[in-house]
């Protein structure tokens, strides 16, 4: 039995701070640019205040990336576009600088985190800052079979846990989260269609490399087949992330729950960041305030994921690279609101205007 109960982060996780909120909405109303004419800038910038427990909010100055990765076994019936257990050729690709995330990272000055939870890979292939937290060698194939026993379930969970705890602890103040897998699409689409009550039809997308018909119809049995396994284990987040999550979405989403409660916010990604921020929902209502939505990525899931969630992606790009591509683009967006919150001069009051010297007060 295990000994963690996903349920007890709710107790856990406070809401970013309403009355930092409220005096970050003054300020603005105070600053020279008209309120509302920076659009969702002013609102993110007031969520930052929150966030920060700062009035005027604070830059954004160690932002971090980091991404989980992760083979399914149910990629063997070829639902995805890349052959099975070939996860760790797009990880190599991160680390090597040549992933689209990387380039990015690069180019916004970013250090990228790559943590392998469930790669099925030997482990020399990679570096031992990579491989060392595995927690087994790929997840199982979930039509028929659990994806993690429940204590690797657990273990993954703490794992990404443990990761949120070192970046909070190392100044990370906002995580912007990936995910490189092989098959990991299709344990993410089971896990929506499972919380949000749908058929495997409605959810099921054609990945980050768009399949043919033939193959998202075998997806989509697939995601049919797991969800039978998924509906008796709806009511233990964990028991579910077992049956039909897998090692790299359990530690994600243990990395968005510990993240909320150690107050760092984080920018999702794709439908596999986006399914496991719904898991992290059930379990503790408060944690999607501490979520930003990067970019949609047009896939039917994280569509409805966010939905469920109350989430407005803040950009509309159809990227389904991975790796945190499409959070990386979001970046900006929010160091942008975050600087013009900050910067830009408050009007001055109307007495300031007529006595600018202060004599009247001095009176």
């Amino acid at each position: 039995m295990s000994a963690l109960n996903l349920d007890d982060f709710s107790d856990l996780i406070e809401r970013p701070d309403s009355g930092m909120r409220r005096d970050a909405e003054e300020r603005r109303q105070r600053q020279t640019v008209a309120p509302g004419a920076l659009g969702r800038l002013d609102e993110l910038g007031e969520w930052l205040s929150a966030a920060q427990r700062s009035v005027p909010v604070k830059a954004v100055t160690q932002p971090r990336v980091v991404v989980f990765a992760g083979d399914h076994g149910v990629a063997a019936l070829s639902v995805s576009g890349r052959p099975a257990s070939t996860a760790h050729t797009l990880v190599r690709a991160a680390l090597d600088g040549e992933s689209a995330g990387a380039v990015l990272a690069r180019r916004a000055g970013v250090g990228v985190r790559v943590v392998d939870a469930g790669l099925d890979c030997d482990p020399s292939l990679l570096p031992d800052e990579v491989v060392r937290h595995r927690v087994r060698r790929g997840s199982g194939r979930i039509d028929v079979e659990d994806a993690l026993t429940l204590d690797e379930a657990e273990q993954a969970v703490r794992l990404g846990m443990r990761i949120a705890d070192e970046e909070a602890d190392s100044g990370t103040d906002l995580a912007v989260l990936g995910d490189l897998s092989v098959g990991g699409t299709t344990a993410a689409a089971t896990l929506i269609a499972a919380l949000c009550g749908t058929d495997a039809s409605v959810v099921t997308g054609r990945g980050g490399v768009r399949i043919d018909d033939l193959a998202w119809m075998r997806k989509c049995a697939a995601v049919r087949d797991a969800l039978r396994r998924a509906r008796p284990v709806l009511g233990d987040q964990l028991q579910l992330l077992a049956a039909v999550g897998g090692a790299d979405l359990a530690a994600t989403t243990g990395f968005l729950l510990q993240s909320a409660v150690r107050r760092m916010p984080v920018i999702l990604d794709g439908v596999v960041s986006a399914a496991c921020a719904l898991v992290g929902q059930r379990a503790a209502f408060r944690a999607p305030d501490w979520w930003l939505a990067g970019q949609t990525t047009n896939e039917p899931g994280q569509a409805k994921a966010l939905d469920r969630m109350a989430m407005t992606p803040l950009l509309e790009q159809g990227v389904t690279a991975g790796g945190a591509t499409g959070a990386l683009l979001a970046l900006p967006l929010v160091q942008a609101a975050a600087a013009l919150a900050a910067e830009l001069p408050e009007t001055p009051r109307e007495q300031d205007q007529d006595d600018p010297r202060g004599l009247l007060d001095a009176t």
